[in-house]
């Protein structure tokens, strides 16, 4: 495990987020995609190593800006609600029950109604694994097949196999559809050399534009959409 964690570490700071290029230190902008870089010193970093040492996998550096909103949302959450209990506590009026309650006994009671559904014509849903299936775990690249994708997370193969597997579970976990691992050695579309954690299969580019905003959603801060070619 700490090896893994050490592996994501030096990821963040060696590698482009978005495509997993290599980069140095003091690279701005990445020299394959330009995707503005985050900073690898400074208290930032210092915070992402941290972050990663600690639970293997880092959302993004934007994680650090609405830390202080949920806070002060937190806080005046609990100042309404405390509000709220003393207003209705100086408002709270008393009821007494009448000394004679009559209730009525029917006749008779009517037989509860029973429908049948005819089950024969609902859907059949995809079995786990398949291509279709949405949430029910990772998934492999289909054989023969072209289309484009969102890449979630790309990692070195020198050790980050096992770091890919955890991040397409966590994607999983947050209801992200037909998440898998490709080598991207197997695609000429794609630069060798690393583990590629996707989600989602898609015939045009326009389709998967339009999912890229679920994907940062879930945590996925850097995700993007790509071509996937044989």
């Amino acid at each position: 495990m700490r090896a893994e964690r050490r592996t994501a570490i030096a990821a963040a700071d060696t590698t482009c987020p978005r495509c997993g290029s290599a980069r140095a230190a003091g690279d701005r902008y990445c020299l394959d995609c330009g995707l503005p870089l985050p900073t690898v010193d400074g208290r930032i970093a210092s915070l992402r190593r941290r972050w990663l040492r600690r639970l293997g996998w880092y959302p993004g550096d934007w994680v650090w800006l609405t830390i202080p909103s949920l806070l002060v949302a937190a806080a005046g959450a609990a100042v309404a609600i405390v509000v709220s209990d003393r207003h209705r506590e100086a408002n709270a009026a008393v009821f007494s029950a009448p000394a004679v309650v009559s209730v009525v006994v029917p006749g008779s009671s009517a037989r509860p109604r029973v429908t049948t559904v005819d089950t024969s014509t609902l859907p059949i849903p995809p079995e786990p694994g398949s291509p279709t299936a949405a949430d029910n775990g990772r998934i492999a690249w289909p054989a023969n097949k072209n289309g484009w994708t969102i890449v979630l997370v790309s990692y070195p193969q020198q050790g980050g196999r096992s770091a890919a597997v955890a991040t397409a579970s966590r994607a999983v976990k947050s209801q992200l559809r037909q998440v898998g691992v490709l080598d991207s050695g197997d695609f000429p579309s794609l630069q060798p050399g690393y583990f590629v954690v996707f989600s989602g299969i898609y015939a045009t580019k326009d389709d998967a534009d339009a999912a890229v905003s679920t994907a940062h959603q879930a945590g996925f801060a850097g995700a993007y959409s790509r071509q996937i070619a044989r």
